[in-house]
């Protein structure tokens, strides 16, 4: 999923004959709707442009119903830049993430990793994976 058609569309370039094993999805995550349930939910870069409690809550709220096993967040962590493409972002420690997801995730692991952007500069992120929890 992406919001934008023309990022999946490069995507899919990259991927060539394999892009046609993924269901590709353009939308704004805060406002997607689907039945679908998903073995594992990988978010690089998205939770981060989330600055209000209002986002946050929506996107929570959708990821945890569709999410059935694992879900994956890289997130700029609290050494990451104030800002990415000229818009605010929030930065994480990993206690902060964990508390954003304490709720239906248990916390797995958490890296650290610097990612070398295509204008030579490093952004530092939070890679953390969590487990569903059982509602019962």
């Amino acid at each position: 999923m992406d919001i934008s058609a023309t990022a999946i569309e490069k995507a899919k370039a990259r991927l060539g004959q394999q892009s046609q094993l993924i269901k590709w999805v353009v939308a704004d995550v805060t406002q997607f709707k689907t039945d679908q349930h998903y073995d594992l939910w990988h978010d690089r870069a998205t939770f981060h442009f989330m600055t209000s409690e209002s986002q946050i809550a929506a996107y929570l709220q959708i990821a945890g119903r569709a999410i059935t096993n694992y879900m994956v967040v890289g997130t700029f962590s609290e050494n990451g830049p104030a800002q990415c493409s000229g818009l605010p972002v929030r930065q994480y420690t990993e206690d902060q993430l964990q508390s954003q997801l304490n709720e239906g995730f248990t916390k797995v692991r958490c890296i650290h990793e610097d990612h070398l952007t295509p204008f030579q500069t490093k952004q530092n992120f939070l890679f953390c994976s969590f487990k569903k929890r059982d509602v019962n």
